[in-house]
């Protein structure tokens, strides 16, 4: 906390005290933490961030919250993976996966609501609260199971069973709404004026969103402290795929890490595209779409992000892209057929993401990759059911034999 300068905010740059703010008061811009560099870069080093501990609290230094044991599920420093079978079937030489699926809770949500139950507890807050399309319900549910908060969780009526179930079972209180992810917010955003409630995306959204910036810092660090060429991650508000960047770009002003020249890539659903929209038209406005897609997690309409997304894939020089509905699911049995990791729909499509750049050249062979696979595909097992078609027989071994030569001749 010793580095946290201010709040500021990113339109007009008025400056704000470290509280539950997410707003400006004058042009209604958003709010982001501002942090003195200089002095991280003092305080820190390759050897103390090494010898931290294995979660995403070994970047305490670069976080606005100190870290509290009671809100600790061991979020983080995940598991960045070498590939090989989906490397070889793309044509790449250096592709990386970071595997973030295998957080607590099976997102990465739970990296930015562990900031922001640290920050919540600070602040004097005993509820945390959420609007949510799945993966951050479960994250906010078991973060305060573990810290003795009490939560709210705020989700659309239609989420897949395994997601509601996944927050479900910490016990929150759960609030199901008729409608989608933008209308859920809207709620939210009103009941979080009149409630004494840290809801965790609404007013300490600039504390949350910073837990994101780990995903940079993490990959750099485990690349033995450097940057990928290319980064391809899944884009819902807009707010990871900033933060992946602005961890980079911190690493770089500390020292940590020679020059940032990595290129953002952002991916997002058909059915829900508006940044990636907004790229392909050249435009910096984004228009709200009503979201219609089997990607849930991404299912964003109105991405308070968005714009920022923008400016992060112009600055990088990098790109956005968009998948096909129905390539959603394939890009999901890609990666397990290839890899032997299961993700959601938002992984589906980092993954056909990552193909058709690799296929319009802007990924080349020899250049490093690293796409973010965001939530594990056991909360939504909907979207591959087709996959289970076991073979039937009876227990002997000639009607396995038998069954055997009928697949093959198949």
């Amino acid at each position: 906390m010793s580095h946290v300068l201010s709040l500021r905010c990113k339109e007009c740059s008025r400056e704000y005290p470290v509280e539950a703010l997410n707003v400006c008061d004058f042009c209604f811009g958003p709010l982001e933490v501002v942090y003195d560099l200089q002095a991280i870069a003092k305080s820190t080093s390759r050897e103390k961030i090494a010898s931290g501990p294995n979660s995403l609290w070994r970047y305490a230094d670069f976080l606005p919250a100190e870290y509290n044991p009671a809100i600790d599920i061991n979020a983080g420093f995940t598991p960045l993976i070498r590939s090989r079978g989906l490397a070889e079937r793309l044509g790449l030489d250096e592709l990386w996966i970071k595997n973030d699926s295998v957080n607590p809770s099976y997102s990465f949500k739970d990296r930015v609501v562990a900031v922001a139950a640290a920050k919540a507890l600070e602040l004097g807050f005993d509820t945390i609260a959420c609007a949510s399309t799945g993966n951050l319900a479960c994250a906010v549910a078991a973060v305060a199971a573990r810290s003795g908060m009490k939560s709210y969780v705020f989700i659309p009526s239609n989420l897949e069973a395994g997601k509601i179930l996944g927050a479900a079972i910490y016990n929150p209180t759960m609030v199901a709404i008729d409608g989608s992810y933008d209308d859920v917010n809207r709620l939210c955003s009103e009941i979080a004026d009149s409630y004494p409630w840290a809801f965790v995306n609404i007013n300490v959204r600039p504390f949350y969103a910073d837990g994101s910036k780990t995903l940079g810092y993490e990959v750099a660090e485990q690349l033995g402290w450097r940057a990928p060429d290319h980064a391809v991650a899944p884009s819902a508000s807009g707010a990871m795929f900033t933060k992946i960047y602005q961890g980079l770009k911190e690493f770089e002003a500390t020292g940590l890490i020679s020059h940032v020249h990595t290129k953002m890539h952002s991916a997002q659903a058909r059915g829900c595209s508006p940044i990636a929209s907004a790229y392909e038209e050249g435009r910096f406005v984004i228009r709200p779409v009503k979201p219609s897609s089997l990607a849930t997690s991404l299912a964003i309409g109105n991405p308070a992000d968005g714009y920022y997304a923008l400016k992060v894939i112009e600055a990088s020089g990098g790109s956005a892209v968009i998948a096909e509905e129905n390539e959603i699911a394939d890009g999901v049995k890609l990666l397990a057929e290839t890899e032997g990791i299961f993700t959601e729909g938002a992984g589906g499509v980092a993954i056909t993401g990552l193909k058709h750049l690799v296929e319009t050249g802007k990924i080349k062979r020899d250049e490093s990759v690293v796409v973010y696979i965001t939530g594990n595909g056991l909360k939504t097992t909907e979207l591959v059911a087709d996959v289970v078609n076991p073979v039937l027989i009876e227990p002997n071994v000639e009607a396995f034999e038998a069954a055997m030569a009928a697949r093959a001749a198949k």
